[in-house]
C-alpha cells in the first residue's frame, strides 16, 4: 500500500514513512523525526542520514545516482519537524557535488556532503571480500545494549563480536560480524542502505563490554552498488562486518562493509565517535 505525501509516493513501510520529505517553495525539504526510529537521545543516526540522502535522490537538478555522503551530528534532533536544505554546488560533467544541511528553527543540527555521479562499465574488482559466513537462517537474532525503538526496525544476526551479556571490562577485540536488513524486509535502494551502514552497534562496547556514553560526530559512506546491484539484491540479507583501529583521547573511529548475500561489495562506511569515561 502507498499514499502521497505532498510530491512524494510513500510506502506503508516505517522505513519510507520516516524519511518522506516534502519539496518547499524554496526548494528545501520539510520532514518530521519518527517515533519508530528513536535513540537514546534525539533519533537514530542512520535514519538521519538516510533523511539527508533522500533530499539529495527527490532533487530535480539530481545528475547520476550516490557515490558519497558525509553527515556530521552538530547537535541532537528534538522530535518534530525539520527542514534540510540540499545544494548542488558544482555540477561537471559526470560528477556533482552537494551541500546538506538540516535545521530545526532556524538552528543548524547536521551538516553534509554528498557526491552523485553518473556511473559507467570500466574494469572493476573487489580487493575487500565477503568473510566467510553460516547461512543467515542459522544465526539466530541478538539484543542491543539497551532497549531502543529503532533497534526493532532491523533484523540483526550476529555470528562475531556480539554485544556483550555482561558488562564486566572483559571484551579484547572490537571485529563484529552480523547478517542484516530492514525489518519487516524492504527492497534495498541508497537512502536504505546509507541506514543500514549506522546499524553497527558502537566499537567500543564489544571492545570494552563497557557500556560509556558515545555519540558519532561524522559518518561517511560510500556507495559501490549500482541500482542493479540494488535491484538484484532487493530484500535480502546484507553481510555486515565492523571494527575499529584505536580508541584513544575520548574518541574512536569505526570502519564497515556491507555486502549482498552474492558477495559484491554494496558499501563501505566510516565513522569518528566520542566516549566518555
Amino acid at each position: 500500500m502507498a499514499f502521497l505525501l505532498g510530491s512524494m509516493d510513500v510506502s506503508s513501510h516505517e522505513f519510507d514513512q520516516a524519511i518522506a520529505l516534502q519539496q518547499q517553495a524554496d526548494g528545501s525539504f520539510a520532514g518530521h523525526t519518527s517515533a519508530a526510529y528513536a535513540n537514546m537521545v534525539g533519533p537514530f543516526g542512520g535514519i538521519s542520514a538516510a533523511q539527508m540522502m533522500n533530499a539529495v535522490l527527490l532533487h530535480p537538478q539530481r545528475l547520476g545516482d550516490p557515490v558519497a555522503l558525509t553527515v556530521n551530528f552538530a547537535a541532537a534532533l528534538q522530535d518534530g519537524a525539520f527542514r534540510i536544505e540540499a545544494v548542488p554546488v558544482r555540477t561537471n560533467r559526470s560528477t556533482q557535488h552537494w551541500t546538506l544541511s538540516l535545521c530545526q528553527q532556524d538552528e543548524i543540527l547536521m551538516t553534509g556532503t554528498a557526491i552523485t555521479a553518473v556511473r559507467r562499465e570500466t574494469w572493476g574488482v573487489d580487493d575487500e571480500m565477503m568473510p566467510d559466513a553460516p547461512a543467515p537462517e542459522e544465526v539466530p537474532t541478538g539484543q542491543g545494549p539497551v532497549p531502543m525503538e529503532w533497534i526493532k526496525r532491523y533484523e540483526i544476526r550476529p555470528f562475531v563480536g556480539a554485544i556483550p551479556r555482561i558488562w564486566d571490562g572483559s571484551g579484547d577485540n572490537s571485529l563484529s560480524r552480523l547478517w542484516l536488513r530492514d525489518n519487516p524486509p524492504r527492497p534495498l535502494d541508497f537512502a536504505s542502505l546509507a541506514a543500514l551502514a549506522d546499524v553497527f552497534f558502537p566499537r567500543v562496547f564489544v571492545r570494552r563490554a563497557t557500556l560509556v556514553p558515545i555519540g558519532t560526530i561524522s559518518l561517511s559512506v560510500y556507495f559501490h552498488a549500482s541500482e542493479a546491484d540494488l535491484r538484484a539484491t532487493g530484500d535480502g540479507y546484507l553481510l555486515g562486518q565492523a571494527r575499529a583501529k584505536a580508541f584513544r583521547n575520548g574518541y574512536f573511529d569505526q570502519a564497515g562493509e556491507l555486502w549482498s548475500e552474492r558477495g559484491e561489495l554494496l558499501a563501505v562506511t566510516h565513522q569518528i565517535v566520542y566516549f566518555k569515561e
